[in-house]
């Protein structure tokens, strides 16, 4: 599910297992979605629900159980090595602590060209002056290009990061909890910086998030997770306005919002998210659910059901 135009990003049935203690653990389980070239899409849950598993089998870090990733509508899993190559080259991360991602002992200079000298055959002149345009790209001098890492601020530090995963001007750009390690008054010049990249660059967004303010502002569409599964997906815009889930109306409740002026609603989500060692039979959300009708919540798990572009798994709205 997707939203206009052909997607550039698909993941299809998803699933990735793993044996703990002659258990099994299904940290992704049937998920699918799909983003459209130059959009945003934005996977949100509680820690532990499988969304940062996910974009890791996306990035190729880890393989998937079963289901595929597609790119351009070819299955990720069957690309030969020059495959491969331009897929390190299309398909670049920028995680959560800037700190933690760049090498210390590196200058600048050298981790923002590192993708280059890695993927492409391109001079040290043509990779140094890559390196001085992207850098004034994302609002850096390029005389800082000598500096080391810990000479920068947290949010130059990530601002060096995104300039590491632009340099090879990638067309899907995973965001892996991009602004939660910045200070609050640094995450607002991020976030800006990432819509004016998208919408000079025209490059499509993957993020990985809890925090909705971020989704809010910057995702065309939403994919709910809860244990593993994806329980909502739809446009942002409908998704805000009308949520459809129990679960994602609790996770907009206990938002904080916009303006401090405004009330703040902590919302119905008591518990704590279940073990994936042994997740609850039938709706995995229903010990938490302020909706729960019973047997039917209780012993059989809804099916992914929508039109269009709007889809929920929850038996409140198995008639639709």
């Amino acid at each position: 599910m997707s939203g206009a135009g052909t997607p550039l990003l698909e993941v299809c049935n998803l699933t990735r297992h793993f044996d703990v203690g002659g258990a099994t653990v299904k940290a992704v389980d049937g998920v699918s979605y799909a983003v459209a070239p130059g959009e945003t899409l934005a996977l949100v849950g509680e820690s532990g629900c499988g969304k940062t598993t996910t974009t890791r089998i996306v990035l190729r870090l880890d393989e998937p159980t079963s289901g595929e990733v597609r790119l351009d509508g070819a299955d990720v899993a069957s690309f030969d090595r020059a495959a491969m190559r331009r897929f390190r080259t299309d398909v670049q991360a920028v995680f959560q602590d800037p700190w933690s991602s760049l090498n210390p002992r590196m200058r600048v200079r050298e981790i923002v060209a590192e993708p280059l000298i890695c993927n492409t055959i391109l001079t040290r002149k043509e990779r140094n002056r890559r390196v001085d345009e992207v850098l004034v790209t994302v609002g850096l001098r390029t005389e800082q290009a000598r500096n080391y890492p810990h000479e920068f601020s947290g949010g130059q530090r990530q601002r060096i990061a995104i300039a590491s995963a632009l340099i090879s001007r990638p067309r899907l750009l995973v965001l892996d909890e991009p602004v939660s390690a910045l200070d609050v008054s640094i995450r607002s010049q991020i976030m800006n910086l990432f819509k004016d990249l998208q919408d000079e660059l025209g490059v499509t967004y993957l993020i990985v998030a809890h925090d909705l303010g971020t989704t809010r502002y910057m995702a065309d569409q939403i994919a709910v997770m809860y244990l593993g599964r994806v329980v909502e997906i739809g446009r942002a815009e409908d998704v805000f306005a009308a949520p459809r889930h129990p679960y994602t109306k609790a996770l907009l409740a206990a938002a904080l919002p916009a303006h401090p002026d405004m009330p703040y609603d902590e919302g119905e989500l008591g518990g704590e998210v279940p073990s994936p060692l042994d997740p609850p039979t039938g709706c995995h959300f229903h010990p938490r659910c302020p909706s729960f009708i019973g047997d039917v919540c209780r012993k059989r798990a809804p099916e992914l059901l929508g039109e269009g572009t709007s889809a929920v798994a929850c038996h409140l709205h198995d008639g639709r």
